[in-house]
């Protein structure tokens, strides 16, 4: 099972200015395309953990105990901080005075970036958990990487989101192993849900031109760069928790672009009623 990284990785701030020192003058993509770039490419990013943190929201007060009611509760919370610092530096880069509750809020599914696994119905608490995992697995390697980012903004959210997501992985993986190599009942549930999610997984690291652009920058990873190490940890968990990899390769995609399932739909009318029904409503 994955452990968690050494606690004392530097100071989001001391990174960053690391990163500007290496970097000179690449705070940001100079030409005009990488900057419309490097907006989509913090959409994918801030969408992904917002939609993601709603789904796992709907279980506060439904879960199977009391612990992961909490527990689920502050995966939650943990995301939407995440989402704030990501949607806030993408609407900073877009520059059309937009902010990150903006970006959040009055936008229709199409132009929403988040990968497609994360929209997926929460279906029964094994479903949940297997999606949680996959992401977890696939996040930790995406802002490890970003940690490395020659924009320095980036570098200093990762760094600052790494800790939480660590921990995420660990508990997701826990709960895999006790689960996936638990009862017949509970193994055969792992097993569904892996089975379900797992065409879903491809996507994370499906490359576009955008992504090209800014890792030729070195703003952002390649995606297809994380599959390696994103497939050892899943492989190590889930043959610990002695459930079998479906072994097609078909990837359901369109999410990085825009192209959603119908349950995006149903998620947006839900977390975007408020501002939707009273326009600039605040508090």
């Amino acid at each position: 099972m994955p452990s968690l990284p050494d606690m004392t990785t530097a100071d989001a701030a001391d990174l960053a200015r690391a990163q500007a020192a290496a970097h000179p003058g690449q705070t940001a993509p100079r030409p005009d395309a990488d900057q419309e770039a490097l907006f989509e490419a913090l959409l994918r990013i801030g969408d992904s953990t917002l939609i993601l943190a709603h789904r796992v929201s709907e279980w506060c007060g439904h879960s199977p105990v009391l612990e992961e009611d909490i527990g689920l509760a502050n995966v939650a919370l943990d995301l939407i901080g995440q989402t704030q610092m990501w949607l806030g530096l993408a609407a900073e880069v877009e520059g059309k005075g937009r902010s990150d509750n903006d970006l959040a809020y009055l936008r229709d599914a199409w132009d929403f970036r988040n990968l497609l696994i994360v929209e997926r119905p929460n279906g029964d608490f094994g479903q949940t958990l297997m999606r949680q995992f996959l992401f977890d697995a696939y996040h930790l390697e995406l802002l490890s990487a970003l940690m490395q980012s020659a924009d320095p903004r980036v570098a200093e959210i990762a760094a600052k989101a790494v800790k939480e997501v660590a921990y995420h992985l660990e508990r997701s993986s826990d709960l895999v192993i006790r689960l996936g190599d638990g009862s017949e009942e509970s193994h055969r549930r792992m097993q569904d849900a892996l089975n379900d999610l797992w065409p879903y997984t491809g996507e994370m690291f499906l490359s576009d031109d955008k992504d090209v652009t800014l890792a030729a920058e070195g703003v952002m990873p390649d995606p297809s760069s994380l599959r390696a190490k994103w497939d050892a940890v899943v492989r190590e968990v889930l043959d610990e928790a002695t459930l079998s990899i479906p072994e097609s390769d078909f990837a359901h995609k369109g999410g990085k672009q825009g192209v959603h399932t119908e349950h995006l739909g149903y998620i947006l009318a839900e977390m975007q009623f408020l501002q939707r029904a009273y326009p600039g409503a605040s508090w």
